[in-house]
């Protein structure tokens, strides 16, 4: 497991040392979600991501919808069961890459 304090430590961080799954928050410090997973899937297409998020002191989570029609795999809303995390990590990484 490889952590990083925000969204462009963690872009930079999978550059040196690729991933098969990035889990992301989408309300970050330096670099928000939506644009981490934007620069994620330029970089590495077939890397898979789980988004997360609240919505932020909004509460919207149109966010994460957002985030998976770019490129994120699965949203989770907060808060959400270990038992959830965990099933959709397996889920993804079951899949094979997209062609």
């Amino acid at each position: 497991m490889i952590e990083a304090a925000n969204g462009r430590k963690g872009v930079a961080r999978q550059n040196e040392i690729p991933c098969d799954l990035v889990i992301t928050d989408i309300v970050m410090p330096d670099m928000e979600g939506i644009e981490t997973i934007i620069q994620l899937k330029r970089s590495n297409p077939d890397v898979k991501i789980i988004a997360i998020s609240g919505g932020g002191r909004t509460g919207n989570t149109e966010y994460l919808v957002q985030a998976q029609k770019l490129g994120a795999d699965k949203g989770l809303e907060k808060p959400f069961s270990n038992a959830e995390l965990i099933a959709s990590v397996e889920e993804l990484l079951a899949r094979p890459p997209d062609c």
